[in-house]
């Protein structure tokens, strides 16, 4: 990681709209109260930018944080922007790949070995997404992989849990338990999460 990034993100910063560090082709941006630990030892790659703590207009920007705990990555596939009062955090030797889109505010994210998130994805409010279980039952696996793939719809307070993939074109209702796959283009629903519709397509306003 380029040096200059690692110094100058360390600490919050409250007191400016934005800090821009660049390097490479990729671009950080925290917004006001937006807090970054970046350890020396993980790496930023790809090409693309990331808005952090970024907040609607007149709103409030509300205390955020990222953490990258040693040898971790985040890899940027193109411009993603993450609403304020978002907790992430890539630890160590996990990795995380953005695409593009946004995610609304009150994202909880917990990375443990691997999460990527497609291109043109719309994510409401208060999504929590955890690759690990923290603690093992008997000989249960602790950590899978989660993939939410190209343009998904995930409403808001959803949970997605390890080992879940998210098929192209899939929308997660409001306050859904995903635990399983989401096949591509369908709706699902429920705690746990159920197919409610098949062959969807859904448009932005």
């Amino acid at each position: 990681m380029h040096p200059l990034l690692s110094n100058a993100i360390k600490y919050n910063i409250p007191d400016l709209l934005y800090t821009r560090h660049r390097f490479k082709r990729v671009s950080i941006i925290p917004y006001r109260n937006t807090y970054l630990r970046i350890d020396k030892s993980s790496e930023i790659l790809g090409e693309g930018s990331l808005h952090l703590g970024i907040q609607w207009e007149l709103g409030r920007y509300m205390p955020s944080q990222m953490v990258l705990r040693q040898h971790s990555k985040v890899i940027l596939q193109g411009e993603f922007k993450i609403y304020s009062n978002h907790q992430i955090w890539i630890n160590k030797n996990a990795s995380l790949s953005l695409g593009s889109g946004s995610i609304n505010n009150g994202l909880n994210l917990s990375c443990f070995e691997h999460i990527k998130i497609g291109h043109g994805v719309e994510i409401s409010e208060n999504l929590t997404i955890r690759d690990s279980d923290n603690h093992c039952i008997g000989d249960s696996q602790k950590t899978k992989p989660i993939v939410i793939g190209n343009k998904v719809w995930i409403g808001m307070n959803v949970t997605i849990l390890k080992g879940v993939s998210v098929g192209d074109g899939a929308v997660i209702a409001a306050g859904a338990l995903v635990n399983q796959n989401v096949p591509p283009r369908t709706l699902v629903a429920g705690i746990p999460a159920v197919v409610k519709k098949t062959d969807i397509e859904w448009k932005n306003f």
